[in-house]
């Protein structure tokens, strides 16, 4: 099994920055795809951005040129700098990787616990 663990959430004014961190662990063999989503309230959740083993990205309309996406494939982390925050992306942030473990054959969707990043004055 693989484990994910967030970090890096909290409250910050609208214009300010925050970065966002995942750690995976557990039996892993290997990591494919990385990606962040997010659940703003009362919605339902969305595609943040993505970034595969190769390092090649994609993002929402809504946050390009504002945040970015990097992986470390030698510490099994994922990160979400995010800058000029808006009121609009106050949401859970949630981790997700796609990765096979010893011992259980196949590629399997994993998902972090949640970080809440709220954007207010």
């Amino acid at each position: 099994q693989v484990q994910l663990v967030e970090s890096g959430g909290g409250l910050v004014q609208p214009g300010g920055s925050l970065r966002l961190s995942c750690a995976a662990s557990g039996n892993i063999f290997s990591i494919n795809g990385m990606a962040w989503y997010r659940q703003p309230p009362g919605k339902q959740r969305e595609l943040v951005a993505r970034i595969t083993s190769a390092g090649s990205t994609n993002y929402a309309d809504s946050v390009k040129g504002r945040f970015t996406i990097s992986r470390d494939n030698a510490k099994n982390t994922v990160s979400l700098a995010m800058t000029s925050l808006k009121p609009e992306d106050t949401a859970v942030y949630y981790c997700n990787v796609d990765a096979s473990s010893r011992g259980r054959a196949g590629v399997f969707p994993y998902w972090g616990q949640g970080t809440q990043v709220s954007v207010s004055s």
